[in-house]
């Protein structure tokens, strides 16, 4: 079975989040990138379909970071057999349904028979790569899935629905797959084994066709405001959990 990843880097949330001076994005000089962690589920998922099956797995990535390799060789280290990035002139921000052609068009060469993706990026303001995929490849799409099985011409996989309800569909491939959470944990790559495959490696290139398109813009962006409706304690870790056990315990919700 041929299979492919799209896989994209999102800001570490970890780190302080700066707007940038023009108040429509993020200070991307001031950010640091990782891979977005519904694409490492799908990453993983379609690495237990490979072994499960055979086949093959390709990551595809848009480099609008300048980033990317450093994803690219980290899928490699986890079981990708063959890693492309989409190179090109593109905005950061670029908007799911430009990051959709991009992808499309470097995927349809591969003749795949199931592309995974995760379901949303943490950047995202609509979650639609794994749609708009399908809808330009002209493949079935089920997203919100937690595990696939690989059948004779087809796919089972579980979805889920809010309220904890399960449903299983049958999906003729070829298919793309909105991963959710793979059904075992993303697989560990050491850093030694990481660094190895960064000076073997080989990354294809593939320039973007085309000028993106996108369905939206940000006009402006704001930090959160405190409002009065929260107290927000400043001081040393020990210091704000001293100050915590204690608002429990005059709660009734904590016994020292």
């Amino acid at each position: 079975m041929i299979l492919a990843v799209a896989i994209k880097q999102v800001p570490n949330l970890t780190d302080d989040l700066e707007i940038s001076a023009d108040g429509t994005g993020l200070d991307y000089d001031a950010l640091t990138y990782v891979l977005n962690e519904f694409d490492e589920q799908a990453l993983e998922e379609a690495v237990l379909v490979k072994e499960a099956a055979g086949g093959s797995v390709t990551v595809v990535g848009i480099d609008t970071t300048g980033e990317l390799d450093g994803a690219l060789h980290t899928a490699l280290a986890k079981g990708a057999d063959r890693a492309m990035k989409v190179t090109g002139d593109f905005d950061r921000d670029l908007g799911s349904e430009g990051q959709a052609q991009l992808l499309a068009e470097a995927i349809r060469p591969l003749a795949a028979d199931l592309l995974l993706t995760g379901v949303q990026a943490a950047d995202d303001r609509d979650g639609q790569i794994g749609p708009r995929l399908a809808a330009l490849l002209g493949w079935p799409y089920v997203g919100v899935v937690t595990h696939v099985t690989p059948e004779p011409g087809c796919v089972r996989v579980h979805k889920e629905y809010a309220g904890g309800l399960l449903a299983e569909f049958v999906v003729t491939l070829p298919a793309v797959i909105g991963v959710q959470a793979s059904h075992q944990p993303p697989r560990y790559a050491p850093v030694s084994k990481i660094r190895q495959i960064a000076k073997t490696a080989q990354i294809e290139s593939v320039a973007g066709q085309g000028t993106p398109a996108s369905s939206s813009s940000v006009r402006r962006m704001f930090k959160p405001e405190a409002a009065g409706q929260a107290e927000m304690w400043a001081g040393e870790p020990e210091e704000v959990a001293g100050k915590i056990a204690t608002l429990l315990t005059a709660k009734g919700l904590l016994k020292l």
